[in-house]
């Protein structure tokens, strides 16, 4: 993690970001990602102008990129603004972080990270805030890094126990349970695989009494496809389809370091889809948490039926005052948006409006996408209740809307909103934030600033 100090220790890098104009003996301009050498101790970076805290989080990304294999890095953020400067320290955490516990020797580069400020104490509450919600960041990365033959459903659930030393209560539903609760959705989903599937509920109590919010997050640990098997090519990225459900951890993890003072709650939905003589089949019909049946078409489309159980038991046990959930759901909301966005999809004109500011706040952006009736129309089905999605859908366009428009129907009249994070999770280039590969975390930050945004004033409730 980063210190606060003054002055650089003994043998760092010195990366000072420059926002002036062009040096014109040098050719530097100052734009952002820029880098002048100065000497092999001291570089100077283009900041290009940055004005908004991710903007400046994206210099210290190119902070640390420009350090190369330096193993000490200081960033001279004297004379900036505490909130700038605070931003300036996390996008140099996120950017030199590394997943090498499987490697049998780690990387060249930064180690040790140092942000020179006018006044290390006056800032040291504000890093400790930016401390919080690094630290789940981070936790949600490391879940979604790991393989899948590390994390099971069962290692899954192991470490999430591990958030008690936080204060958040962890409490865990195997399959016996959730055949009690009658969970047909996410017990088809997990029908193939040797490991059960479970749901895990963490609970922050937070200070007032009021409705929790509730965070349901997608935990496939690995998606074959099941019956409906994927193809080869890029399967391996399956091992990241459960970037939901450790965004929502990371997000409780973000208020329990904080001491937020909102009651917050999330149940993660943890499974493999694959297959085997046991897994379910297209055609089949399932009797959801909700008692609705739903007509499987396709058993690819497992993310909404493990979601549709977890949001009706957010729903009915916690009648919380507003359901988020997160899912690397639908190929197609990929192909509408790239790995720009994540859509976002809502029955709450306000809490979609809240939960987009709180995404362009921490540069997790979101792009509104619509439930049309047709969407709804659509999955009517001859034999069930509705169907769990188009034929052929998960190869249209349109799935992610008929996606959501099934999501829809398990939350009642509950304000929610529904984020869809696939081509979000892995960054795919080298990002300002990430390496190309690396996992983003994206949705931690976001939760965090909409809870403290909108939800921490009890008057409100």
């Amino acid at each position: 993690m980063l210190k606060l100090r003054r002055e650089a220790s003994k043998g760092a890098v010195l990366l000072r970001p420059i926002i002036e104009g062009a040096l014109h003996a040098s050719g530097f301009s100052g734009q952002r990602g820029e880098v002048l050498e100065l000497s092999p101790q001291e570089r100077w970076i283009g900041a290009d102008h940055a004005a908004t805290a991710p903007e400046w989080e994206a210099v210290g990304a190119a902070c640390i990129a420009a350090a190369g294999a330096s193993p000490r890095v200081a960033l001279d953020a004297r004379g900036l603004s505490p909130h700038f400067a605070i931003a300036l320290g996390m996008g140099a955490v996120l950017r030199a972080w590394r997943f090498e516990v499987l490697k049998s020797k780690r990387s060249p580069g930064p180690r040790r990270l140092e942000l020179l400020v006018d006044d290390p104490l006056a800032l040291g509450a504000a890093w400790a805030r930016a401390g919080a919600q690094l630290a789940g960041v981070l936790l949600a990365r490391e879940l979604v890094a790991e393989p899948a033959n590390r994390l099971t459903p069962r290692e899954f659930a192991r470490r999430l126990r591990g958030l008690e030393r936080e204060g958040i209560e962890v409490e865990e539903f195997g399959r016996a349970a959730l055949r009690k609760l009658g969970a047909g959705g996410i017990l088809a989903v997990g029908s193939g695989s040797a490991v059960p599937p479970r749901i895990v509920i963490l609970r922050w109590k937070g200070d007032f009494r009021a409705p929790p919010v509730a965070f349901v997050g997608k935990g496939l640990c690995f998606d074959t496809g099941g019956i409906s098997i994927k193809g080869a090519a890029g399967m391996e990225a399956m091992r990241a389809d459960m970037a939901g459900a450790a965004a929502c951890a990371g997000a409780m993890l973000a208020l329990a370091r904080r001491n937020s003072p909102c009651p917050a709650v999330a149940i993660l939905a943890i499974a493999e889809n694959m297959t085997s003589g046991s897994a379910y089949r297209p055609g089949d019909v399932l009797r959801m948490m909700s008692g609705r049946t739903v007509e499987v078409v396709d058993t690819d489309a497992e993310g909404r039926l493990v979601l549709a159980d977890a949001l009706h038991l957010a729903a009915t046990r916690f009648r919380p005052q507003a359901v988020l959930d997160l899912a690397t759901l639908t190929g197609s909301v990929i192909t509408a948006l790239g790995h720009h966005r994540a859509g976002l999809f809502h029955n709450d004109a306000a809490l979609g409006a809240a939960t987009a500011a709180a995404g362009e706040a921490v540069g997790e952006r979101l792009w509104h996408l619509p439930i049309g009736e047709r969407h709804r129309e659509e999955l009517n089905s001859d034999i069930a209740d509705l169907k769990q999605c188009v034929p052929g859908g998960t190869r249209f366009v349109s799935d992610a809307s008929n996606a959501a428009a099934f999501l829809r129907e398990f939350v009642g009249t509950l304000p929610w909103a529904h984020l869809d994070i696939a081509g979000m999770d892995t960054a795919e280039t080298d990002d300002a934030l990430a390496t190309k590969g690396t996992p983003t975390g994206f949705g931690v930050r976001l939760l965090d600033a909409l809870v403290e945004r909108h939800f921490e004033d009890p008057h409100r409730v």
